[in-house]
């Protein structure tokens, strides 16, 4: 392991926190692959996104989950304008290379920003300074560690729709998108919270439902 992992561990262990990094047997350079390799579901994973804001060159980092993607312009938003950040300006600005960004113990403090949806789980697990290298938290502590506000920072849900609904009349399921007939109609009347459990169910779905027989001439 490397500089950056010891610097996480050591400031964990000085704030007291009682789970220590660990390392995995294989990279985990991206929210798939650390979801993977810990045997967790993929928005358990806290990615940490870094932006340089315009008005003063500052990191500004957002601690997202791995199942969701920064709407930009939300966190501009709350920022002001932000600008792309890139390898070299990650690594002076944090000490750490882009796949294993911790969202603590950087060389120089971020504007920190952490995602609600991360409060789903009761525990995440975040880069720990290298990209084998993680440690477990829960959403709650994180925030605390960061001293960071926890804000609405994500794309919302786009509708799982394929083309114009087709109901399969046996399993009473869209063959597009594996909705019934009121999940099609209530998608715009529910928030994205709701969307996203529904989206869980939908992949369920899909492994029971690999194929539908064809429909009646």
């Amino acid at each position: 392991m490397n500089d950056g992992f010891e610097r996480v561990t050591d400031w964990l262990e000085a704030h007291g926190h009682v789970h220590k990094p660990i390392a995995l047997p294989v990279a985990a350079r991206t929210a798939r692959e650390a979801a993977d390799g810990l045997g967790v579901q993929l928005g358990q994973i806290a990615k940490s996104v870094i932006f340089r804001r315009v008005a003063d060159d500052a990191a500004v980092l957002v601690v997202t989950s791995g199942d969701q993607r920064v709407d930009e312009h939300k966190v501009s938003a709350i920022t002001g304008p932000l600008g792309r950040a890139d390898a070299a300006f990650v690594k002076e600005r944090s000490g750490f290379s882009i796949g294993g960004v911790s969202p603590v113990a950087h060389l120089h403090r971020p504007v920190t920003l952490i995602d609600r949806e991360l409060f789903r789980f009761d525990v995440v697990w975040a880069a720990a300074g290298h990209p084998n290298g993680v440690f477990a938290v829960a959403p709650q502590q994180l925030a605390a560690m960061t001293d960071a506000p926890v804000a609405d920072v994500v794309q919302s849900v786009m509708s799982p729709c394929t083309d114009v609904c087709k109901i399969d009349p046996g399993s009473g399921l869209c063959r597009g998108c594996y909705r019934m007939r009121d999940e099609i109609a209530s998608w715009s009347k529910i928030d994205d919270h709701a969307r996203r459990a529904l989206l869980v169910v939908l992949d369920t779905r899909k492994r029971e439902h690999p194929g539908f027989p064809p429909l009646p001439a």
